[in-house]
């Protein structure tokens, strides 16, 4: 078939939605799932695996190993499938993750269970771009943003249903499960894409720009680790935190420069001179940072503060959660039916910010309803944001480029979370500790080393003015933490404003954008 033979009947064919498509679809559910579940069932099982195991120095490794992996696989992964095309890349990384859940679960040691952790976040940074890419691929602009609101949902279902899911696997099954329980999944998912998807095949005549792999891979996992360790590991001055942050930044500079050299780099630096593009990445970054942040920090309050317990931690976000997935949804029927986006990052970037600042005024009397109000219209916000980012920086560039738009995206959305969780931990943590020494003196310097085991139990049985100085404490770093949020959300706003709204195209209508039409999926 020929390009112009494909563009033709890329209407006819998407207004049908054959079967093979909801197939297609459904497997692409699935593969997000096993990416977005995966460190939320973990996290549960972290007690067991230790008490198991052993190693409890090297416990935060099993999670950042994943983290760096996927970080760093991320946009090569998406390079690849432009290269070489979507399907096998898309299923390499289906069999690198399978191969990875297998042998954690296997694992004899927390050396070997860190190791495997990280081959299983390779094939993750795989999974999570190529739904994206694929999407890209198959759908029309118009009825992307009905699509990718749905994977949204997932994501906040992921984040919702995993720390429960993790718990009742590994109270059943034993830990072994929350690794093995990939396996099936997987391979539904890899059958359905090898029976049904259909793509054009690709070969690029140039090779793969090893060095840039290299540069971007050192770069983004020396970024990772300073946001990572900084401020717990190693004090923000230490020399380990600064030869970190020299690495990272000569890597990324060398990594910008070899870019405008190489013959098929990782990353096009062409695709930025998209105003929207670039502007969607920055609001992308900065909703990772809320989100993530606001993920770690909130429970924390809820326990400390409010008496919640910590058994069932995901439902403590559920009025954030699933305010999130309404509007992502909501936001994609909407763009699906209208063409039209720009009015979701304004509005999610002002829910968001009003509700950051309404979660920075909570204090020792502010009641679960109350703060579960603040959460929902953070929630409202971020929910209009989520797809939609990935919407519009898939529409801002030409069709040879939909993996490292769709990559990008990604890649900025987990560096701000890693900056989000390392920024705002830092400011909660110097205010708590500033604020247990005013109070409390000496006894509350004692409190704030124990600070990461005071759940409700726990705090019961301090004395109770150190009790009340710790819940003041965690009160005024939870004020500075989303106060910051709150100013990081304004720039978001400004962003969002000059974002140039180009309406999308729907199936079998006429190109209205710089994006040419994707190619078909052959019905079976």
């Amino acid at each position: 078939m020929t390009d112009t033979q494909t563009v033709d009947t890329v209407g006819r064919e998407t207004e049908k939605q054959p079967r093979s498509n909801r197939l297609v679809l459904f497997a692409l559910v699935i593969a997000m799932m096993l990416a977005m579940l995966d460190n939320m069932i973990v996290g549960t099982a972290m007690p067991t695996i230790v008490g198991e195991l052993g190693g409890t120095e090297h416990l935060s490794w099993v999670v950042t190993a994943y983290t760096l992996a996927t970080a760093a696989a991320t946009p090569i992964w998406g390079k690849l499938g432009d290269m070489y095309g979507r399907k096998g890349v898309f299923m390499s990384s289906i069999v690198l993750f399978l191969i990875g859940s297998a042998l954690s679960g296997m694992a004899q040691d927390m050396g070997q269970l860190i190791g495997f952790r990280a081959v299983q976040g390779l094939g993750a940074g795989g999974l999570m771009v190529g739904v994206m890419a694929i999407i890209g691929d198959l759908i029309p602009p118009r009825e992307r943003g009905r699509y990718q609101g749905m994977i949204a949902g997932v994501m906040a279902l992921a984040m919702i249903g995993g720390p429960l899911v993790g718990g009742t696997i590994t109270d059943n099954w034993g830990w072994r499960w929350s690794f093995y329980i990939n396996l099936p999944l997987g391979v539904v998912a890899l059958g359905l894409i090898a029976v049904v998807l259909r793509l054009p095949k690709k070969r690029a005549k140039a090779g793969i720009d090893y060095l840039g792999v290299v540069l971007l891979t050192v770069g983004i996992t020396a970024i990772v680790l300073v946001t990572t360790w900084g401020g717990t590991e190693y004090a923000w001055t230490s020399a380990r935190i600064m030869e970190l942050t020299g690495i990272g930044v000569a890597a990324l500079v060398g990594f910008v420069f070899w870019q405008t050299k190489a013959a098929e780099p990782v990353l096009p630096l062409h695709i930025f001179r998209s105003r929207n593009f670039t502007l969607m990445t920055l609001i992308g970054f900065i909703t990772g940072f809320v989100m993530f942040g606001a993920t770690l920090y909130l429970p924390l309050y809820q326990q400390s503060v409010q008496g919640a317990s910590a058994t069932n931690s995901g439902l403590l976000l559920l009025p954030m959660l699933g305010a999130m997935l309404v509007t992502s949804v909501l936001a994609g029927r909407i763009t699906t039916s209208t063409g039209k986006y720009k009015v979701f990052p304004l509005l999610g970037s002002v829910l968001m910010g009003i509700g950051l600042y309404l979660l920075s005024t909570m204090d020792t009397g502010t009641s679960r309803f109350t703060s579960g109000v603040f959460m929902a219209i953070v929630g409202l916000g971020l929910g209009c944001l989520m797809q939609v980012t990935m919407l519009v920086a898939q529409n801002s560039v030409e069709m040879k480029d939909m993996g490292v738009a769709s990559s990008s995206a990604t890649l900025f959305r987990t560096l701000g979370s890693s900056f989000g969780v390392a920024i705002m931990g830092a400011l909660f943590n110097n205010r708590v500790q500033d604020v247990m020494a005013e109070r409390a003196g000496a006894l509350g310097s004692d409190v704030t080393e124990q600070s990461a085991q005071l759940d409700a139990a726990s705090l019961a049985k301090l004395p109770e003015a150190a009790r009340e100085a710790y819940q003041y404490a965690v009160s005024a770093g939870t004020h500075s933490a989303f106060l910051l949020g709150t100013g990081v959300a304004v720039v978001a706003l400004a962003a969002a404003v000059f974002v140039k709204e180009v309406v999308l195209r729907g199936a079998g209508t006429d190109d209205e954008g710089s994006t040419p039409r994707p190619p078909t999926l052959d019905a079976i």
